[in-house]
């Protein structure tokens, strides 16, 4: 229930939660791949770059969506999706682990159009963080559940203590636990979303 009563609207628009940002990243033009071969990033000039500017990776729902945008404005400038059961967006080059590449789409007149573009990060752990974000999201489903559940609106402190939100006294069972959620060997569950629950570690992500 809202506040003051209200019922909150079965079609909501879900929130969008950041899972990963970086305030500089670099969009190359490349060539049309003309063969089953991987990319190469040493066949682009990665010092001639056509785009500079932020990258976010935010949970929307099911969906995780690799925005780019000024970093001064905010606006748009493209976008990918990863949806499950869909071909991933991002294919890592095999030469090089800041460079990828990248499957972005945009509505036109009705029609979805996609291209592929190339991207870069100034730093190793930039580009390792980006992989990480994508994989956690498909994953494992508690990252996400666990960020909802930190996102609720004015209510995430209570819940913790067992009251419900809404100002109520009256101290009400746990909220069921989230899907079953990464553990390291060992059996010790990862940090995830400010749960402390052991020391972070960057989660290996296959090429």
């Amino acid at each position: 229930m809202a506040s003051g009563g209200e019922q909150a609207p079965a079609d909501a628009e879900p929130l969008e939660l950041v899972l990963f940002q970086v305030a500089e990243c670099y969009v190359y033009l490349i060539p049309p791949r003309k063969t089953a071969a991987s990319y190469r990033a040493d066949e682009w000039n990665v010092n001639k770059w056509a785009w500079e500017g932020a990258l976010k990776v935010v949970s929307k729902g099911e969906d995780c969506i690799i925005k780019l945008e000024d970093k001064n404005t905010g606006e748009l400038y493209a976008r990918a999706f990863l949806r499950e059961g869909e071909p991933h967006p991002v294919e890592p080059v095999i030469d090089s682990s800041r460079y990828f590449v990248l499957r972005v789409e945009e509505n036109i007149d009705g029609r979805q159009r996609h291209a592929f573009i190339g991207l870069g990060f100034r730093e190793r752990p930039e580009a390792y963080d980006f992989q990480a974000a994508l994989h956690d999201h498909m994953k494992y489903p508690c990252v996400r559940y666990l960020k909802h559940e930190e996102h609720a609106v004015g209510a995430a402190v209570r819940q913790a203590d067992g009251f419900p939100a809404g100002g109520s006294s009256t101290p009400r069972s746990h909220p069921k636990k989230p899907p079953h959620c990464a553990r390291w060997p060992g059996g010790r569950p990862l940090r995830l979303c400010g749960y402390d629950a052991g020391p972070v570690a960057t989660v290996h992500v296959p090429a």
